[in-house]
């Protein structure tokens, strides 16, 4: 699993919890889920991308599970335990094709642009106002300058467009 995966979306709680025999959480159903949530098997276009990872060893989740799409763009899915403690999971989805072959992205942000720029951590996000010193497509990392007042310019920096007017910089 490719745990870099940030989330966001829409929210879907599962009915059953996912649990096996073994006393961790059952993988095959957590596919079942996702699929379902989707609404395109493993493998399809728009669907996971593989199964969940068998090596995981997860606690069974008595509260059920919630799914959600990490982001607008739907590139993965976030299947997090409601249980107090829970763990989470990001599932990658096979995006399909979106532009016709040989049109370009359209951009999100352009060169000019006021934007927000956001600094996620660990449990904290701050924002504070730039400028995009470039355009860009959702998903694409541009460099923006934050917007510092009476301090003289500000040093520029890279940052992921999020949508129209959001830039994010995840801190590890």
């Amino acid at each position: 699993m490719n745990a870099a995966m940030p989330i966001l979306g829409l929210v879907l709680l599962a009915s059953t919890p996912a649990q096996a025999d073994s006393g961790f959480a059952d993988l095959d159903a957590i596919d079942r889920q996702v699929a379902a949530f989707t609404g395109v098997p493993i493998g399809g276009e728009g669907g996971a991308t593989l199964p969940v990872d068998r090596r995981l060893r997860l606690r069974p989740c008595g509260a059920g599970l919630a799914l959600s799409w990490r982001s607008a763009v739907r590139d993965s899915v976030v299947v997090q335990c409601g249980d107090l403690g829970g763990w989470r999971l990001f599932v990658p989805v096979r995006r399909a094709p979106t532009e016709a072959p040989g049109q370009p992205i359209p951009q999100a942000v352009r060169s000019g642009d006021a934007v927000a720029i956001t600094i996620r951590g660990d449990g904290f996000a701050v924002s504070q106002p730039g400028e995009a010193l470039e355009g860009g497509a959702i998903g694409a990392w541009i460099r923006v300058r934050p917007l510092s007042p009476g301090k003289g310019r500000a040093e520029e920096m890279r940052a992921q467009v999020v949508r129209p007017g959001l830039v994010s910089f995840p801190l590890p």
